[in-house]
């Protein structure tokens, strides 16, 4: 896999790499999320064993990385924030998909504390995503009726979680600690700031892992001209990932395969393959998406090329003993 990394934006490297041909694109499932949940479509998985099965169908479709928010056992509205059951989650996800790369969120839910947030990088991902700038976001969110468990009201949230520069630095270096490689996600410019702050002070290392996040709230417009201009900002031996929310996932993680880059979809960040129809679970999303690919000349990267590209060890890791947490 030569010429792992590029400047996607630059005209030049593009029309080389067109005629040479783009290298397999890496495609990673959003599996669940830690917002919503079955209240919003029954197909998002919430227990361990739903994850994997999720996680398992989608990998089997061509998927080589997961994105993954363990829930709270004691109520699954919540993220989850003890490392015993990120360890359920992983240990599960990883007796199925051996060689799957493992990307657990820092992200969590509205409510964590940044401690809790941390509590995934004790479970062995071989990723963790960080989020370089604050979240800002207000929005319904769906009543939870029984029979499912731990139902609650319609709530309107306006939240915002505040990442500063500090906290960023913290998680980077935990994760360095723990030899976790980082998904920095940027949601629009500012983050370009914080990747920089971050290679500056060798709390990152290359290839760095990048993720456009389009379309969600207080990011940049989910636009081709506003992907581009974040393109531009990114530093050297990047490795781009592009997810889209809700009706921008299509259009989105199409111009990236079209540009080069790589493709995040499933039902954490969009529940419909097209207006009036709901995806049937994660794997579908994934296989349009293999499908689109091919028409485009890409071949799939397989979980051994997308740990060659993104640098990680050859051999999955191990997940550690489960150590329970209060």
């Amino acid at each position: 896999m030569a010429d792992l990394t590029w400047r996607y934006a630059d005209t030049f490297e593009y029309m080389d790499h067109t005629r040479a041909g783009f290298g397999p694109a890496m495609i990673c499932v959003a599996c669940n999320g830690g917002i919503q949940g079955k209240e919003s479509h029954d197909a998002l998985p919430e227990t361990p064993d739903e994850i994997a099965d999720s996680v398992a169908a989608a990998y089997e479709a061509g998927a080589s990385m997961v994105h993954v928010h363990a829930r709270d056992s004691r109520d699954f509205t919540l993220g989850a924030r003890r490392a015993d059951e990120w360890y359920a989650v992983n240990s599960k996800i990883r007796e199925r998909c051996p060689d799957i790369v493992i990307n657990n969120t820092t992200g969590g839910d509205l409510t964590m504390s940044m401690e809790e947030r941390l509590s995934c990088l004790d479970a062995g991902p071989d990723v963790a995503s960080l989020n370089l700038t604050p979240d800002m976001s207000r929005f319904t969110m769906k009543a939870r009726r029984a029979p499912l468990a731990h139902p609650r009201e319609e709530m309107e949230v306006d939240a915002c979680i505040a990442f500063t520069y500090g906290i960023v630095e913290q998680f980077a270096a935990e994760m360095k600690k723990r030899g976790i490689r980082p998904e920095m996600e940027t949601y629009h410019s500012g983050g370009a700031w914080v990747m920089r702050d971050l290679i500056e002070r060798k709390l990152v290392e290359p290839p760095y892992l990048i993720q456009t996040v389009m379309g969600a709230q207080t990011a940049s417009y989910p636009t081709p001209e506003h992907v581009i201009a974040l393109l531009r900002e990114l530093p050297d031996q990047s490795v781009w990932l592009c997810s889209g929310i809700g009706p921008f996932q299509l259009p989105l993680t199409t111009l990236a395969l079209l540009m080069g880059g790589h493709a995040r979809v499933g039902l954490e960040d969009n529940l419909y393959y097209a207006r009036g129809r709901r995806f049937t679970d994660n794997a579908e999303a994934v296989r349009r998406v293999v499908r689109i690919a091919g028409e485009l000349n890409r071949k799939i990267a397989t979980p051994a090329q997308t740990r060659v590209l993104l640098g990680l060890p050859a051999k999955s890791k191990a997940i550690p003993s489960n150590r329970k947490s209060a």
